[in-house]
């Protein structure tokens, strides 16, 4: 008998274990796959090591300081700011037509961008910032606010108000089309008033710290071990059945899976979408991204931009799209533009830069596709998705030697979200319950977004939820 089961062996599921483990629970974390990180996690191609999911770490703030959530995460976790080795952005960009933001992890810059580039607004963005809450945690009341009606009440040229939510919403959007109020004032603050870092050696550091850390204080991790399905009675989950057909029993269990991909695993006929309010449904907006690794440092072609935010029109369009990819907006990251050794990325083959790119994409065009006819579509379309992407940068085509690709598929495969949502249902549960006294949630779908705040999530849940006793 364990005293906490966790589906899931992500950020925040792992975050939950070290935990539980600190109070000597009996805890072990159950993950399907061979590795853990689930999307943010790494892989080795070609004898190159690639990242995925993590672009960038947000609410950097500097190292000492006592308030925020990476404070609280390395507090909690009893780990040091050395322990992650962050270094912070050159400087990062948002590429409007005719217009550009500049911004950096001093907010006095943006603040000086804005007011440069919509003088008339500066005393508006300013009463924004003001406005934005200072809290850590996402309340009801700020779920159901709508964070377009807020900002439009102190922002009034619109090519500004779609430049701030671009970034926002790239990094941690569920909803189409806006956000609410609570998840804008947290991803804000996060991106823009506190900011963007990067381990030093990228998220397999962070991985590698959190198992080193839960096993180190006597958490079980069992990788290759698939939950088939949650047997309830009486109002509990009674058994853990596993896809090997063993049952694992637990005072409680922790998911990490999302909301409706735990209600599709009780085997009570919980309904895995939930009427409202707030009703629950699986999220849509997911992501391709093209990596290509370079025979150059970026700095060398001019370009040391640690993030570029892109959009080609004035109106930006949060929506699933109805093309494979929409190119008319993306995310343009380079691991090298982050404040270390330019050569600290070299990987002994030459290979001395990379560049991402990320646009929204249609999951169910790419699930529709043969095999054949996928890994056609997956050149297409890295072709078509770099050559967006060189209208905001130096051409960096001619210096491509390696390269790989994901889609909406393979977010379904290593993470299991439904329609390869990244950030999951648009509807949080913010207090992790279900309808189980014995079952939550943790993670994308209890309320925070990357890695930073999938971590909180776990650390949050398991306080909350797996100490009472």
């Amino acid at each position: 008998m364990y005293d906490t089961l966790i589906i899931g062996a992500g950020m925040s599921g792992l975050a939950a274990g070290i935990r539980l483990a600190m109070y000597d629970q009996r805890v072990c974390v159950l993950e399907r796959h061979t590795t853990i990180g689930g999307l943010n996690s790494f892989y080795r191609l070609r004898r190159r090591d690639y990242d995925v999911g993590l672009h960038a770490l947000t609410n950097i703030t500097p190292k000492g300081t006592k308030k925020g959530p990476l404070a609280r995460l390395l507090r909690q976790l009893r780990f040091s700011w050395d322990d992650f080795q962050i270094s912070p952005q050159l400087g990062s960009r948002i590429a409007f037509p005719g217009r550009r933001l500049d911004f950096n992890n001093d907010p006095q810059t943006l603040t000086d961008e804005v007011a440069r580039e919509f003088p008339s607004e500066a005393d508006n963005f300013r009463r924004l910032v003001a406005a934005i809450a200072d809290y850590d945690d996402l309340t009801d009341e700020h779920q159901q606010l709508s964070a377009r009606e807020v900002v439009a009440s102190h922002v009034k040229d619109p090519v500004l108000v779609e430049m701030l939510f671009c970034p926002l919403m790239f990094y941690g959007s569920a909803r189409e089309h806006d956000m609410d109020w609570g998840q804008f004032s947290i991803m804000f603050r996060s991106i823009f008033l506190e900011g963007l870092g990067r381990p030093h050696s990228g998220v397999r550091l962070i991985l590698k710290n959190l198992v080193k850390r839960y096993r180190s204080l006597g958490g079980e991790l069992r990788l290759r071990t698939g939950v088939d399905r949650l047997h309830v009675e009486d109002g509990r989950v009674a058994g853990v059945v596993l896809d090997s057909g063993e049952v694992l029993h637990a005072k409680r269990v922790l998911s990490s899976a999302g909301w409706c991909e735990t209600m599709r695993l009780c085997d009570d006929g919980q309904p895995v979408e939930v009427a409202g309010p707030p009703a629950r449904s699986p999220g849509r907006l997911s992501f391709c991204e093209t990596i290509s690794t370079l025979d150059v440092d970026p700095k060398q072609m001019g370009y040391d931009r640690t993030i570029t935010f892109f959009n080609d029109h004035d109106r930006f369009d949060w929506t699933v799209p109805t093309e494979p990819c929409d190119l008319r907006s993306g995310v343009i990251c380079s691991p090298n533009n982050f404040d270390y050794a330019a050569d600290s990325l070299d990987d002994g083959r030459g290979g001395r830069g990379v560049m991402r790119v990320t646009v929204l994409a249609n999951y169910d065009y790419w699930n529709d596709l043969g095999a054949e006819a996928y890994q056609s579509e997956k050149l297409r379309w890295f072709e078509a998705i770099n050559e967006s992407a060189v209208r905001f940068t130096p051409d960096y085509r001619s210096r491509v030697i390696d390269t790989d690709m994901f889609t909406p598929t393979t977010i379904v495969r290593f993470t299991g979200h439904d329609n390869g949502a990244v950030y999951g249902a648009p509807e949080k549960q913010l207090d992790g319950t279900t309808h189980l006294e014995n079952l939550f949630v943790c993670g994308t779908d209890q309320g925070f977004v990357g890695i930073v705040g999938s971590i909180v999530s776990g650390i949050g849940m398991a306080n909350l939820h797996c100490l009472k006793d």
